[in-house]
């Protein structure tokens, strides 16, 4: 990369400065890394996922509208790395274009105009953005030869289609290229893109169990040794609900589950300890260790 730095703005959202720091520590780690600042957006506030748009049209839309409007003046893109808020600051991107009436009753609210939104990336197209691309490249360190790993994108990476735009709803292949390209082997498997039960993990433990326990064997029964992720939402639940997931269908699974940011840190040599590993609950050292990666 040039010595010109890059930047983008930086919208955490409430996961990854609480129950997924360990995310927001990967991927501040990344962008370190690739020589990106990431410039945080200034008194940012909940994007509104899940109880907002479920409950009130309105507030659905005002609450990632302030997020963009917050992140004008800063004139970059977006970088949004937990996959809800990305869905939900993509959603109003796009309701602001259709719905007027929604633009006019949020702007009397807040006594400020709306301009044109920025671009928007969750973290597979921020790590797919060519300086990134390039950098990843030119700065692996310990390639993680012989790991395989089962790329899960969950559902809302990639739904509505008409909201993100993502390569392929159905069987997308961005987060196996950037697994190949940090020496990773890509494991394809049927639930890449099924949902792995989101919110309803408080309110539905058992279909959560299910779903998750679902997409962890297909992995597994599939050959890999791991999955990665790109969502605070399937990591937990995918991590969480594995074990009981295991003893209810009578298998062992074991597969740690890690954010696809973690994995290319961990490419570029970043230690293991920097990164909060040990706060997932399904052992994410061991296989590490087995490979040679920490």
């Amino acid at each position: 990369m040039s010595g010109q730095s890059v930047r983008y703005s930086y919208y955490p959202g409430c996961s990854l400065h609480s129950t997924a720091r360990e995310y927001n520590v990967s991927v501040r780690a990344v962008a370190q890394a690739a020589g990106v600042e990431l410039v945080e957006v200034p008194d940012w506030n909940c994007c509104g996922a899940t109880s907002a748009h479920a409950t009130d049209p309105f507030l659905a839309f005002a609450l990632p509208a302030r997020v963009l409007l917050q992140a004008e003046e800063s004139g970059l893109d977006i970088l949004a790395p937990c996959a809800a808020c990305y869905g939900r600051l993509m959603t109003a991107k796009e309701e602001a274009h259709r719905r007027p009436d929604l633009v006019a009753r949020f702007e009397k609210a807040i006594g400020r105009k709306l301009g044109p939104a920025p671009r928007i990336l969750n973290v597979l197209e921020f790590l797919a953005e060519p300086k990134v691309t390039e950098t990843i490249a030119a700065g692996l360190k310990r390639p993680l030869t012989d790991l395989k790993v089962a790329p899960y994108y969950g559902c809302l990476l990639v739904r509505p289609s008409k909201v993100t735009h993502f390569d392929d709803a159905e069987r997308p292949t961005s987060m196996d290229k950037i697994l190949a390209s940090v020496g990773a082997t890509p494991v394809d498997f049927p639930g890449k893109t099924e949902c792995c039960g989101a919110s309803l993990g408080i309110s539905r433990v058992d279909l959560v169990v299910e779903l998750s326990g679902r997409i962890v064997q297909q992995a597994k029964h599939a050959g890999a040794e791991a999955i990665a992720v790109a969502c605070p939402l399937c990591q937990t639940n995918l991590d969480g609900r594995q074990g009981t997931a295991a003893a209810k269908l009578g298998e062992a699974f074991g597969l740690p589950i890690y954010y696809i940011t973690e994995l290319v840190a961990l490419a570029l040599g970043v230690a293991p300890g920097r990164l909060g590993l040990g706060k997932h609950l399904t052992n994410s050292l061991a296989l590490l260790r087995q490979k040679k990666l920490a």
